[in-house]
């Protein structure tokens, strides 16, 4: 048990170091948006998977500024590739980023960034889900969700959202358990789950 809590507390540790290292947060404020941090670190429940989330407000939102943010963050030398997708006329409504940085033990973290406008259908929700989530953690399930995680293998891709809902909802416990239950609850798209 312990392996599993001092890994998830170290992985933590070193995804708040990334995105203090890059300056993540000042280079959407230098354009004036609001960066707010989403996802598995919010929570407390980021584990192997070295990924970081941030959703970004702006009134309005500009093409430019966003790419003046990014520019800004791609000067960090540790930061290796950029990604950019417009979703702006798709359900999402909102521009899509994601950077991959190069830790100095060589390891690999992507940093997902998802640039809205204030007054989207979806700003401040996913900030509502990881505090609700933390908010209703126990002992018992906080270490549930980090052991599977833990135990997932290294080339699923599977969204936070569906280790929570399977942990703290339906009682999932193992690897095993989740494997079976995501064969019976398929996501397509955005899963809105709220404990």
């Amino acid at each position: 048990m312990d392996k599993i809590l001092d890994l998830a507390a170290a992985n933590q540790q070193r995804a708040r170091d990334v995105i203090r290292d890059c300056e993540l947060e000042a280079c959407w404020r230098s354009v004036g948006a609001e960066p707010n941090l989403v996802g598995s670190l919010r929570s407390g429940l980021l584990m192997t998977h070295r990924d970081i989330d941030f959703h970004i407000y702006s009134s309005p939102l500009r093409i430019a500024d966003s790419f003046a943010a990014m520019s800004r963050l791609a000067r960090h030398p540790r930061i290796r590739r950029i990604g950019y997708t417009n979703l702006l006329d798709a359900p999402d409504q909102c521009l899509e980023w994601h950077a991959w940085y190069e830790a100095t033990d060589g390891e690999p973290w992507q940093i997902d960034l998802i640039h809205m406008a204030r007054g989207s259908a979806w700003e401040g929700y996913f900030e509502r889900v990881a505090d609700r989530i933390a908010a209703v953690l126990t002992p018992e399930t906080r270490y549930a969700i980090l052991k599977i995680k833990y135990d997932t293998p290294a080339d699923q891709k599977i969204m936070g959202i569906e280790y929570y809902q399977a942990v703290i909802r339906d009682g999932v416990r193992s690897w095993e358990e989740f494997a079976a239950w995501r064969a019976k609850n398929p996501v397509m798209g955005i899963l809105e789950w709220m404990p």
